[in-house]
């Protein structure tokens, strides 16, 4: 179930093409201003673009905005907490989503700290979960390690391995080429918003 992004254009980007794998991780690099934050947001559909995106040969446009982010999930890199606490931000708690927050290295009881309380690694981890309990088809992550210590980005990575190994595929902007080279398959580099020969 390949996300194919063909001749995608916005103010400051493009025109880019790429296709990524369910299953695999498709890195996307390049020096600050580049424009991956902006390729991002459009391929999420969060921001004006033309060209086309798809997911499984159905193109974007031909369903509603709400269905295609739950299949294709934004996670940026300083999410957005719009509730007094943690738990206002899920549907309701499970051993799911236990489980997820237990992963990526947080206390069961994060649940219900107050957004407040949330340092920047702890908001990327739990802004992470928050996408993953959706079951995505594709996750597009911006940055999703740069706040977190080394132990929280091994515990972030292998959580992220172990879905792709569920069938997961993930758009990833890095500045790592550790780790690039830790999970990605296939890497785009960007430069003044195009795609870099």
């Amino acid at each position: 179930m390949p996300l194919e992004v063909t001749n995608l254009v916005r103010p400051g980007l493009g025109p880019i093409s790429f296709s990524a794998e369910a299953g695999m991780c498709f890195a996307v690099r390049g020096p600050s201003g580049a424009g991956k934050s902006l390729l991002m947001r459009a391929i999420a559909d969060l921001d004006p673009a033309e060209g086309s995106v798809s997911l499984d040969g159905r193109d974007r446009n031909m369903m509603a905005a709400p269905d295609w982010r739950r299949q294709v999930a934004y996670v940026p890199a300083e999410a957005g907490w719009w509730g007094t606490t943690v738990s206002d931000h899920f549907l309701t708690e499970t051993d799911v989503t236990a489980g997820l927050i237990r992963a990526v290295g947080l206390e069961p009881d994060a649940f219900d700290w107050p957004v407040e309380r949330l340092s920047s690694g702890e908001s990327q981890r739990l802004a992470l979960v928050r996408a993953l309990i959706r079951s995505p088809t594709f996750l597009l992550l911006d940055e999703p390690t740069s706040a977190l210590d080394d132990d929280a980005t091994i515990r972030v990575e292998k959580l992220l391995q172990q879905k792709m190994r569920s069938g997961l595929g993930l758009v990833l902007v890095t500045h790592s080429s550790e780790q690039e080279q830790r999970l990605a398959k296939s890497t785009l580099t960007l430069e003044d918003g195009k795609m870099a020969s």
